[in-house]
């Protein structure tokens, strides 16, 4: 499974909407500047944000977005769930043989364990301190 730039960076203006949760609305234009990302890209990302009621925009001078929910009631899989579409290794899982089936049924699932129970309070808290467990990025 891999996520594409939307999942990516609807994580980060989430991560960036919870650092700020509690201080206002955050403007995408901040949110890009800080990334070095496009504000047109994350416009189009915040839209289905809002329509599942994960952030609301606030109008104005001084407007921007706010979390619609606290940090830790929003999970990455929410994120991603709404931006990438549901969370599947393989397509055709049920055409597989049996063995493999299973397979990917439990890499299905782990997957969706760890976004699960990742909220936006964890990460924003721990940020990219993963020092104290290994990780591998490539198989």
């Amino acid at each position: 499974m891999k996520i594409s730039t939307k999942g990516r960076y609807g994580l980060t203006i989430m991560i960036e909407l919870a650092r700020n949760y509690g201080n206002g609305p955050v403007s995408l234009k901040t949110i890009a500047r800080d990334n070095n990302l496009s504000e047109h890209y994350l416009e189009q990302l915040a839209a289905p944000l809002r329509n599942a009621s994960l952030v609301r925009s606030i109008r104005g001078a001084y407007g921007g977005y706010i979390l619609a929910k606290e940090p830790k009631d929003i999970s990455a899989g929410d994120i991603i769930r709404i931006l990438e579409g549901p969370i599947t290794p393989v397509e055709g899982i049920e055409e597989e043989e049996p063995a493999k089936q299973a397979l990917w049924l439990r890499v299905r699932d782990a997957v969706k364990n760890v976004l699960d129970t990742t909220t936006l309070e964890d990460l924003m808290n721990h940020g990219e301190d993963y020092s104290q467990e290994p990780y591998m990025f490539y198989i």
